[in-house]
């Protein structure tokens, strides 16, 4: 029994009777609901060509060839042609046809033709019957067109087919549907405020990045406050690596091509890597690091090692070059060159299982701090033995490492999913994995375990029977891709962070002009006690305006100075998260404050 899945598209085929896939309730409605797309898009623009249409985790879509381009006012009106043909309650029907045939019905449908080509000889191909309109496909739908009622198409965007931008660019309709309105609209909501936090426009808005098309996609430009944020994370990381026993590296950002050839780099991701220079011609060919590792092993090998060296963990903001594909790219989640709180720890075998908790402890301590813990999952990438261009080493080497981080996996009780043919070429790695407003998942911080490049660099260390072995290495990040972080930490609380991590923790709006020297006084106590990020509004505008525009910058607290603050020595302190607080007592408002900010309080 085989089953192939090409993109979203399932396409069943036999060897020992019919093969029927299981769908839920809402799928087989989603799955229906781009088929009924499909025939709206055929009715308002014949010359459309098909490509695929699959029933996805939140919704559907379906990808077009067409010379139009849709608009909003398209989605709007190919929604009315939906509901039309959902009240004429077309019986959808399945057949079957043999290949020929299948060619045959589907030759002006070039998309759908290259799907057929693509089956076995022995596949069973259907189709799907509803009215006019006929699609390839293996099923399962509803039973008639009127079963299809809460639904709302969303958003076209491009997509090239297959995935592979050097395939055509099609026009992709994405929508959603449900059972009933009722979770229709409470989706529509959660839409709304996924809109609302989307890190790439409320990031902008709040000034921490831009992007400048003549610097190039997935290059972001940090501004100040951007850049704060990313400083007071990289800070706090490292003080944290120090104190657990990492020690720090600085390592160049390119290398020749020599280095990666060692490392099976260059065989394994030359594509993904930024080239400078032509191995054809010149001598020496040179690339940007796509990663650290091979790096930091240097460091391990600029002497001698003993069993007493080990283990040996080394740490590095690590500027990171990856040739991204363009569809692939999105605010700061997907970069081209981005920041990652990388390390290395090369160990003895019998250390490899208390250095790996070591590693995981310090993730779910950052996570913790950070408020990300709850929305992670954990997947232990394998590698796929019927795949094995894609790696190096021997079945037993891969089956040892695996069957190593799953004893440590189940001595943590960590609840993960298996992802088959999702390990890196040199061994298998935990995957810590998060989801964006938008529900795409992203992996946020790996921890891996290496047996194999050790090896290929002739790392060794003598251990204490006086034999010369490799060590273990294992190669993690603590707290991921500081990018990616920021553009979580936006989405997760809207722009406003916690005080500790706030750009600009207060804001001091004196209601005149002659309160201006008290506040400044002010600043200079607050700087003193270590409230480092405080500016002060004196332009000559109403305090009203200038509360407004310091609650749109998600300023955590507002200090408001008036005749009475100066003659009590308080100021009126006005809080993101309870308004009006009153007026305090200077010295008493920065206790607090810096209780809050020493205990990164979320």
């Amino acid at each position: 029994m085989d089953i192939i899945r090409t993109l979203g598209v399932f396409l069943v085929y036999k060897k020992k009777g019919l093969i029927k896939m299981e769908m839920n309730e809402l799928q087989t409605l989603r799955h229906s609901a781009s088929h009924i797309l499909a025939q709206a898009v055929k009715r308002l623009y014949p010359d459309t060509k098909l490509a695929i249409g699959p029933a996805i985790d939140d919704g559907f879509y379906y990808d077009f060839d067409t010379e139009h381009t849709f608009t909003t006012e398209d989605l709007e009106a190919l929604e009315k042609e939906m509901k039309k043909i959902a009240k004429e309650n077309l019986k959808i029907e399945r057949f079957e046809l043999p290949r020929a045939e299948a060619l045959e019905l589907m030759k002006d449908e070039p998309y759908k033709v290259e799907l057929i080509n693509d089956l076995p000889e022995d596949a069973t191909i259907s189709f799907y019957k509803q009215g006019d309109f006929v699609d390839l496909c293996a099923g399962p739908h509803v039973n008639y067109t009127s079963k299809v009622k809460a639904y709302k198409l969303l958003s076209a965007t491009g997509a090239y087919w297959r995935g592979n931008e050097k395939n055509k660019m099609l026009q992709r309709i994405y929508g959603t549907a449900f059972l009933n309105k009722a979770d229709l609209e409470a989706h529509l909501e959660q839409l709304e405020e996924a809109k609302k936090r989307d890190h790439n426009k409320l990031g902008r808005e709040l000034e921490l990045f831009t992007t400048v098309d003549y610097i190039g996609q997935g290059l972001p430009i940090m501004l100040p406050k951007g850049a704060r944020v990313i400083q007071l994370l990289q800070r706090w990381v490292e003080d944290e690596e120090q104190k657990r026993g990492w020690q720090l590296t600085k390592t160049p950002l390119m290398a020749k091509s020599d280095l990666y050839k060692i490392s099976g780099h260059w065989d394994h991701y030359k594509d993904g890597m930024f080239v400078l220079g032509d191995e054809e011609k010149d001598k020496e060919v040179f690339a940007l690091r796509p990663m650290t590792c091979p790096f930091q092993y240097q460091a391990f090998l600029n002497r001698g090692r003993s069993y007493r060296d080990l283990p040996m963990r080394l740490n590095e903001t690590s500027t990171l070059f990856r040739n991204e594909a363009s569809g692939e790219m999105h605010g700061l989640i997907r970069v081209r060159q981005f920041t990652i709180s990388e390390g290395h720890l090369m160990c003895t075998p019998e250390q490899l299982e208390e250095e790996f908790k070591g590693c995981l402890e310090l993730t779910n301590y950052m996570l913790t701090t950070l408020g990300l813990i709850e929305d992670v999952s954990y997947r232990f990438s394998q590698w796929d033995p019927d795949d094995r261009e894609k790696y190096i080493g021997t079945e037993e080497q891969w089956n040892e490492a695996q069957d190593t981080m799953e004893k440590i996996l189940k001595d943590l009780n960590i609840d993960y999913k298996v992802g088959v043919g999702e390990a890196a070429f040199y061994g298998p790695k935990l995957d810590i994995q998060i989801k964006n407003v938008h529900g795409k998942e992203d992996t946020l911080v790996t921890i891996q375990i290496d047996q194999m490049l050790a090896e290929k660099f002739g790392m060794e260390y003598v251990d204490k029977d006086g034999a010369k072995k490799n060590p273990y290495i294992i190669h993690r990040t603590s707290i991921g891709c500081y990018e990616r972080t920021l553009a979580l930490l936006i989405e997760k609380y809207a722009g406003a962070f916690p005080v500790w991590l706030a750009p600009v923790q207060i804001k001091l709006l004196p209601i005149a002009d002659r309160h201006l020297d008290y506040v400044y006084e002010i600043k200079k106590q607050l700087e003193a006690n270590g409230i480092l990020r405080v500016e002060v509004d004196d332009r000559s505008e109403k305090l009203g305006y200038k509360l407004r525009e310091a609650q749109l910058e998600k300023v955590p607290y507002m200090l408001v100075v008036g005749d009475k603050d100066i003659e009590n020595n308080t100021v009126s302190v006005r809080s993101r998260k309870e308004g009006d607080k009153g007026a305090m007592a200077i010295d008493e408002f920065i206790k607090a404050v810096k209780e809050e900010i020493d205990t990164k309080r979320i």
